[in-house]
């Protein structure tokens, strides 16, 4: 299963009528250029998981780095990576990864 699709999945399986409503999936380009992805993991079964954060920069256009973060105004926790203007697909995965 491609990522992409797998991420539509895992997001579904979180809608249950409340967590839709205050967290999700967010995907948004940064001015290096690059990508920012957040995950809402709060109220999720992956919210204990332990997460060791990701900073592998390889050139200043291949990059990725990805941690756990606290998000006071969500109230809870979320998966939050960061790369260059090719890493989406990467980023994704490592959350995937982690998931899984």
């Amino acid at each position: 299963m491609g990522t992409l699709n797998w991420i539509q999945k895992w997001y579904v399986k979180q809608c249950n009528g409340d967590w839709e409503h205050s967290n999700g999936v967010r995907i948004d380009t940064i001015d290096n250029p690059g990508w920012k992805v957040q995950i809402s993991v709060e109220d999720t079964d992956i919210n204990e998981n332990p997460f060791e954060s990701i900073d592998i920069e390889r050139t200043e256009d291949d990059w990725i780095y990805c941690k756990i973060e606290y998000e006071p105004e969500l109230d809870g926790f979320q998966f939050v990576g960061y790369g260059g203007p090719e890493n989406l697909e990467e980023i994704l995965t490592v959350f995937k990864k982690w998931v899984e």
